[in-house]
């Protein structure tokens, strides 16, 4: 038998619950819901060692396949509520904001790179993105990856 890895997407209502109660501990921990993976597992209903032996075989489509990540360079001016503002536009497209990088301003103008998720149309929140220069303050942006 080949030992090569192979991933698979099945609907999770053909698979035995213990898959679909791996990926809630997953997320409860992850969202600090428990203090430790034990009570995650009894609070989910499923015991330790099935959740140690799936946990790293499963994890949900959004998580693994539905990035949508795009990388942007933004060169702000040096004033009160410029990155404020275009965190703000960010959050109106529903971006999921994942790092902010600022570097410390030279000659009044600081450069920022953000790594955010877009959740909703992919396209249209990209063409959208680039709106982001009519905001004051924003003197150059640049989408520097997007998958």
């Amino acid at each position: 038998m080949d030992t090569k890895s192979q991933l698979i997407v099945a609907d999770a209502r053909i698979l035995p619950e213990v898959f679909t109660k791996v990926l809630e501990v997953k997320k409860l921990m992850a969202q600090k819901g428990e203090k430790s993976f034990a009570s995650a597992c009894k609070r989910i209903g499923i015991s330790r060692s099935a959740y140690y032996k799936y946990k790293d075989s499963v994890f949900s489509y959004e998580e693994l396949f539905n990035r949508k990540i795009v990388n942007i360079y933004l060169l702000l001016s040096d004033s009160p509520g410029i990155l404020s503002s275009a965190l703000v536009f960010l959050h109106n497209l529903n971006a999921n904001i994942l790092t902010v990088n600022q570097s410390i301003p030279v000659d009044g103008a600081a450069a920022v790179n953000i790594s955010l998720r877009l959740t909703g149309e992919y396209d249209s929140e990209l063409a959208a993105l680039n709106s982001i220069t009519e905001l004051d303050g924003v003197l150059e942006v640049k989408i520097l990856s997007a998958e």
